[in-house]
């Protein structure tokens, strides 16, 4: 028998890096880890546009800030709502 993985989703804020410039709330969850990086998937909260493969700042739920690169991965449509976007991440730690 296969034990099901359960990956939790937590609440971050996004950010683009350089002019710090609020840019949505997400749903994220992290699926890996190799110090100093990692790497997840993130859901915008509202229906925004993000710029695929730009350079973004992640504020963690636990107040930790990671630079990060996004990659669109999936469009989850349904007819008649705005196309819902799940960005793939790889993250390191910013030096405070």
């Amino acid at each position: 028998m296969q034990r099901e993985r359960r990956v939790k989703v937590q609440v971050g804020k996004l950010y683009r890096f350089g002019d710090e410039q609020f840019v949505v709330d997400i749903d994220y969850q992290v699926l890996g880890e190799a110090s100093p990086r990692f790497w997840g998937e993130l859901i915008p909260m509202d229906y925004v546009r993000i710029a695929d493969g730009g350079d973004y700042r992640l504020e963690l739920d636990d107040s930790r800030k990671v630079r990060c690169n996004l990659k669109q991965r999936v469009n989850r449509a349904a007819i008649g709502i705005p196309a819902r976007y799940v960005y793939q991440f790889v993250a390191t730690a910013l030096s405070e």
